[in-house]
């Protein structure tokens, strides 16, 4: 992945913002409400074919499909696997809880906005998982290929992104398996199908995991920090199952603490889980440094380094505010992390995570995104100058 690239290549987290049309199908879908197949099919490949010649503009070199065509970054799998079905509730964050006030306002700011919930009407496994989405993944695949043509020439490489077995089990609970790694290993094995189809199809694979942090936070809030670091170690041990033999120098690995705006002041700190992130076989990390509560913690690279085979994608952009970062402060970001990491060639430029992870629940407006896009690229820029004399 880029190891050694001429310069700092841009790249991002997945989620693009959706037209509104579209936004509203998937909301509607999500929602249980009849929605035309054929109109949203046509929506989505029209979102992506224009999506991708946007990353271009705005300087991207390793682009992808916006996530167009799915409601979230993980509930569009309740088309790809078996045995869902019933209804899983899912908990509050722990930050959010303790600050009532904010809650009730935040509350208040997503009332009425046509959005695909993460925390409503989720389903659950009620018998055995397995992929049945072999068509589906290969269709978009296809429908990326045919948006990427005419851009040849014009891009390094391209991802896709595909959801890890821990935040689907966190997501879509549990009752039908004897034990959590029964579990796990059921959706290891469906989705390293998904996995393979994206690597065989030319693209980088992105596996977004953030239950890796995330669930401390949400669904661990009330135990030790020893049992969550268990549950890490059972979702490593899940990933590396399912991408075994599969060609690990185009593997990247997202973690994030949650895409919303919030205190996150209950979020597990990167040196309690960076150990055992860190046994994930993968080619890279993609990691958020810019938000406010973790900008600190590349340092972390000094006392547990990367492999020498392994990048590293940044995040030296914030997708939950609308300033748009100066290039000068992405450069500045870039130069403090690659100075943690010990190497630049093995730096990119990235996002903290995506800017509408789940259809309608992005805060930043459209035209603001391409600008911190821009934005990040030029910073690149200028810290390739500086690093790279």
């Amino acid at each position: 992945m880029a190891i050694g690239a001429d310069r700092i290549l841009t790249t991002h987290t997945g989620s693009l913002p959706r037209p509104r049309a579209l936004t509203r199908l998937h909301a509607r879908r999500a929602r249980g409400e009849p929605v035309d197949a054929a109109e949203l099919e046509a929506a989505a490949q029209a979102a992506v074919a224009a999506i991708v010649p946007k990353q271009i503009a705005a300087g991207i070199d390793i682009p992808n499909n916006g996530e167009q065509g799915r409601e979230s970054f993980v509930l569009y799998l309740r088309d790809r696997l078996t045995g869902l079905g019933g209804e899983s509730l899912r908990g509050g964050w722990q930050d959010i809880d303790a600050y009532p006030e904010f809650k009730a306002d935040l509350q208040a700011a997503s009332a009425g906005k046509e959005t695909a919930s993460m925390t409503a009407n989720l389903p659950a496994a009620v018998g055995d998982v397995t992929y049945i989405g072999d068509a589906a993944m290969g269709a978009e695949c296809a429908e990326f290929a045919r948006a990427l043509a005419p851009a040849k020439g014009q891009y390094r490489e391209a991802f896709l992104a595909a959801p890890s077995p821990g935040i689907v089990a966190a997501v879509v609970q549990n009752k039908h398996y004897d034990t959590e790694e029964a579990y796990l290993a059921a959706l290891a094995t469906a989705l390293r199908q998904e996995y393979a189809a994206i690597l065989d199809a030319g693209f980088i694979l992105q596996l977004d995991c953030p239950d890796l942090a995330l669930e401390r936070h949400a669904s661990y809030q009330d135990r030790p920090l020893s049992d969550f670091i268990g549950f890490c170690e059972r979702v490593i041990t899940a990933i590396n199952r399912a991408i075994e033999g599969l060609p690990k120098d185009r593997i990247r690995l997202h973690v994030c603490w949650g895409n919303y705006e919030g205190p996150h002041d209950a979020d597990v700190p990167l040196e309690d889980i960076l150990p055992t992130i860190l046994h994930a076989k993968v080619g890279g990390f993609v990691l958020p440094f810019a938000n406010p509560r973790h900008a600190h913690e590349h340092r972390l690279f000094r006392t547990h380094p990367l492999a020498e085979d392994q990048v590293l994608v940044a995040g030296v952009i914030d997708t939950l505010t609308n300033f748009v970062e100066h290039p000068e402060v992405v450069a500045e970001r870039l130069e403090r992390i690659a100075d943690s990491l010990g190497d630049p060639k093995r730096l990119l430029a990235g996002t903290d995570c995506g800017f509408d992870t789940a259809a309608g629940r992005g805060r930043v407006s459209a035209d603001v995104v391409w600008a911190k896009l821009r934005s990040m690229a030029d910073g690149a820029r200028l810290a390739t100058e500086r690093l790279r004399p």
